[in-house]
């Protein structure tokens, strides 16, 4: 087999189908956060059906790319604060100017092989989807962060595409962006409008200047160390857990709380999978990475806030940051001795905290009036985990004659920092895992075969 080209046009800049406001948006205290300052790269994988007859009517462009422009130039007129760029003011505040005649970034490229060949990006080894994210080699990365969104789609052979979206985090959130991506698949499939409005209302979640902000979960000096940190040479993998495994891995958990409390105290605990499977790849990870012992390591939990005792609710079109952390703090030598069963009740009761108003309206105050002062990131001591089970990246986002087979990030930027895990669910290749999860983690080259060991360590659990 010839060794993967892809041939990469220049950019274009596709602009909004109708006019639109010229105007400088504020964003919310959330978007402000300054971890958000990143791109965060999805890659969406179609397979072709134009064998089966799927093109048919000679007014259907068989071009992906075309429709695909056509359909974002649509959606743009709508969202068009993404045609906008991102502009840091002098009180540290960033702000999207609009400009209708400026536009969003968007790369075609060709590549000289049928999407099989590459099992459909459905790999254990991420790296190769680098090849299909959106990127503008000739400017620099700050220049990039500018766009609030960017295209890339790549064609097949086969008469399958990839479609990499890049998105800024401070513009817009997980559920944002597949509410995003879902309006240029109604467009492209003919429909006048989209099913959900966009609304954009950030001065919903604009926080006011506290003098008792949240507590720092972590401070410098006990933060937990590796000896493989900082490391220029990280791997990404993606591991299958199928639900089998995670069933027994959750009623191994369930027995284990039973076994270590008291009669008189026992707890009616209800042990999602979601927790089980959290805090076992958490643990995985620290052992993984060495951490020093003594130190301190955090599981940071991302929950959605959409649905969550705001008052009035969020619209159903928002499409900005609402999300928030939920910490667990425990020193490494707790993490590793502790039963893994009381790992999953801290994580429960974290959650339970992070749902409240309370919690809601402080952490938005807190990052409004403080600013952290030390980083943890890069000592691998911080995991911050984000589900996409619930973002609907794989439901019903089929395009004309293709049918989406995968969705997984990009190892980039911010989805390729050693501080992040994302559990997503399986693509819809592999029919034998219904039900299962993908674990996408970047590590450093020496702690990788350690974790993979971990999470192979599944599969035997009683």
């Amino acid at each position: 087999m010839a060794p993967l080209n892809i041939h990469i046009k220049d950019v274009v800049f596709v602009t909004p189908s109708k006019v639109t406001p010229s105007s400088i948006l504020s964003l919310s205290t959330l978007d402000n956060i300054p971890d958000h300052n990143s791109l965060c790269q999805t890659i969406h994988v179609y397979k072709s059906s134009q064998n089966h007859g799927a093109y048919t009517n000679d007014q259907i462009d068989p071009n992906p790319i075309n429709v695909i422009k056509e359909a974002l130039s649509k959606a743009l007129f709508y969202y068009y604060p993404l045609a906008g760029r991102l502009v840091k003011h002098v009180d540290g505040k960033f702000r999207v100017h609009c400009n209708p005649n400026i536009g969003v970034p968007f790369v075609e490229a060709i590549a000289n092989c049928n999407l099989s060949s590459l099992h459909y990006l459905d790999v254990s080894d991420t790296q190769v989807a680098k090849l299909f994210a959106f990127d503008l080699p000739s400017q620099d990365e700050e220049r990039v962060k500018q766009y609030p969104l960017g295209f890339k789609v790549t064609k097949f052979l086969c008469g399958g595409f990839v479609l990499g979206m890049a998105v800024s985090h401070v513009v817009i959130d997980g559920c944002g962006a597949s509410q995003f991506l879902r309006a240029i698949i109604e467009f492209a499939s003919g429909r006048n409008e989209a099913s959900v409005k966009p609304v954009w209302e950030r001065e919903r979640l604009i926080g006011s200047f506290t003098n008792t902000p949240l507590p720092s979960p972590m401070d410098g000096p006990s933060v937990a160390s590796s000896p493989y940190l900082p490391s220029k040479t990280l791997v990404h993998e993606c591991f299958k857990v199928d639900d089998e495994n995670i069933r027994r891995l959750k009623m191994s958990l369930i027995k284990e709380f039973d076994n270590n409390i008291i009669e008189t105290t026992k707890e009616n605990i209800i042990i999602t999978s979601f927790e089980s499977l959290a805090a076992y790849v958490w643990r995985s990870r620290v052992r993984a990475l060495k951490l020093s012992y003594d130190g301190k390591t955090m599981l940071s939990v991302i929950v959605g806030i959409r649905r969550h005792l705001l008052d009035p609710p969020l619209p159903e079109g928002y499409y900005g940051n609402a999300i928030v952390d939920a910490n667990v703090v425990l020193k490494v030598k707790e993490l590793n001795e502790k039963p893994l069963s009381q790992v999953v009740k801290h994580i429960k009761e974290s959650k339970k905290v992070a749902f409240t108003k309370e919690y809601i309206r402080n952490s938005i105050n807190t990052f409004e009036s403080t600013v952290e002062d030390f980083d943890v990131e890069g000592s691998g001591a911080f995991m911050s985990l984000t589900d996409w089970k619930h973002l609907g990246f794989l439901e019903k986002l089929d395009f004309r004659g293709n049918v989406l087979v995968n969705a997984l990030p990009a190892p980039c930027n911010t989805f390729g920092s050693v501080g992040l895990c994302i559990f997503a669910p399986l693509s819809n290749i592999d029919s034998s895992m219904k039900g299962g999860v993908r674990v996408f983690v970047s590590l450093p080259n020496d702690a990788m075969p350690k974790f993979r060991e971990e999470m192979e360590a599944l599969r035997f659990i009683n």
